[in-house]
């Protein structure tokens, strides 16, 4: 599954006027029972939401007064994520007449156009704190808190990543954690502000438009978010990419001509981008990357338990590194690993993406997948290989893009056509230098000669490397 949780606005987005129907509720409780999680990102104190919504138990956790509290309804447990402003502060405004005023354990409200006077008086004590609306409605937090912090935090708690989360809202103080999700969605009654950014506008308002978004997400029929992509190559000045979701690379060609300094910018652009990435190593080739976790090494061989383990937590990247394994026993670990990893994809989502080094040996031709129809759903790799015509068939199958380097790379992309039974453009002989690729998307014409990505390393190696 691709969305495992949903985080929805209440007041404009659930409910209408306060109260949520009950069309909602069952659909809150249709996505509950389907095994995903359901988290409720308000800007209410949380005190006075429960005693206008009494079904809190239907979400895994609520983010309270716009991210600044966090309550779990199953343990009962509230948490402040911020400090409250200083009490000088709220007696300012009482001094003052500010009204209407309330307060919660971090938030203060109040509402338009109470802003200005606001904005004088944190002015005049020197206080860092923000002004955030809400429709007719203003907030003061301390800075930085807002929606998304909330989420995250929540987020955390839950060992979720925000790539599989939908957001939901309506309003000013919603951009911030609907921009922070996989996909966004605006009710239809939502700020036109609001609806120009998101990533779909319901055609139902409040709840009704909920209850669209969490049918279409069971029908699993949202597709691919279009600004949720991953840069792979340039052509002159235009970044290319390929889709975050739903999309296979094949990395081919010699040894020594470019393959895994891609791979290496590939893998960094992800971590960049918190896309959970787990990297087979059967050669020890990717050693200690920055920002992973390496399990295995020369005389250790790695575990399938701990390899899980090292992805327990949403941002975590891991290398298995094969080379205590022996040579001949690598492609039934392989063999092993991989179920594991598809289960582990189902239940949480996670890894993203599966970047498998030597694809002709851990996946050779003899190759059938653990179960009927298993290649057609292995999305998200990248596969690596000297060798393309000796990958089995039905994961080539599944392969959107060819990036082809080296000496000849005609030669591998017409390999790869002829294993995976796919009629390839003929291109002309060519060498490519390092860093550079011939690329050929599927359905996208004739193969492109490109500019590959250059991890971080590797641009701080050329430029240590360069005479002056």
């Amino acid at each position: 599954m691709r969305y495992l949780a949903l985080a929805s606005d209440y007041d404009g987005t659930l409910a209408c006027d306060g109260a949520v129907g009950d069309t909602t509720l069952a659909g809150l409780k249709r996505f509950r029972q389907s095994g995903r999680k359901l988290i409720l990102v308000t800007g209410r104190v949380l005190e006075d939401l429960e005693s206008v919504f009494p079904h809190l138990d239907l979400f895994d956790r609520v983010v309270a007064e716009n991210g600044a509290v966090l309550y779990s309804p199953a343990a009962h447990q509230k948490r402040g994520l911020a400090e409250p402003p200083p009490p000088v502060f709220l007696e300012s405004l009482r001094r003052r007449r500010i009204r209407p005023l309330g307060n919660g354990d971090v938030i203060i409200a109040t509402s338009r156009p109470n802003e200005a006077e606001i904005v004088t008086i944190i002015g005049e004590l020197g206080l860092e704190l923000q002004v955030i609306f809400n429709k007719n409605s203003v907030m003061i937090l301390p800075s930085g808190v807002n929606k998304k912090t909330g989420l995250d935090a929540a987020l955390a708690e839950l060992k979720l990543s925000e790539h599989n989360v939908a957001a939901i809202g309506d309003a000013e103080n919603d951009h911030a954690f609907l921009r922070f999700c996989e996909l966004s969605a605006a009710v239809a009654n939502a700020i036109p502000a609001l609806k120009e950014t998101a990533d779909l506008v319901t055609r139902s308002p409040r709840g009704g438009g909920v209850v669209e978004l969490i049918d279409r997400i069971l029908a699993g029929d949202l597709g691919r978010p279009a600004n949720r992509r991953i840069v792979i190559a340039h052509q002159q000045e235009k970044e290319i990419s390929i889709p975050a979701w739903d999309a296979s690379l094949l990395v081919a060609g010699a040894s020594g001509s470019g393959k895994s300094t891609f791979v290496s910018g590939f893998l960094e652009t992800l971590i960049h981008s918190k896309y959970q990435t787990c990297l087979i190593d059967p050669e020890g080739d990717y050693g200690a990357f920055p920002g992973t976790i390496a399990v295995g090494g020369p005389k250790t061989p790695p575990s399938i338990d701990l390899v899980l383990q090292a992805m327990e937590k949403p941002d975590s990247q891991a290398i298995v590194n094969m080379l205590g394994v022996p040579l001949e026993d690598r492609p039934v670990f392989f063999s092993a690993l991989l179920p594991r990893l598809e289960e582990m994809r189902l239940r949480t989502g996670r890894p993203h993406w599966i970047v498998i080094d030597e694809a002709h040996h851990m996946l050779p031709r003899t190759w059938t997948p653990a179960r009927a129809g298993g290649a057609s759903e292995l999305k998200n790799l990248v596969l690596i290989t000297v060798h393309p015509d000796h990958v089995a068939a039905p994961v080539l199958q599944s392969v959107d893009a060819v990036i082809a380097v080296g000496r000849d790379p005609g030669s591998a992309l017409r390999e790869f056509g002829a294993s995976a039974a796919v009629p390839v453009p003929r291109t002309p002989a060519m060498e490519l230098p390092q860093q550079e690729a011939l690329l050929w998307m599927r359905g996208d014409g004739e193969p492109r000669r490109v500019r590959l990505i250059e991890s971080e390393m590797s641009r701080q190696r050329h430029k240590r490397g360069r005479k002056i």
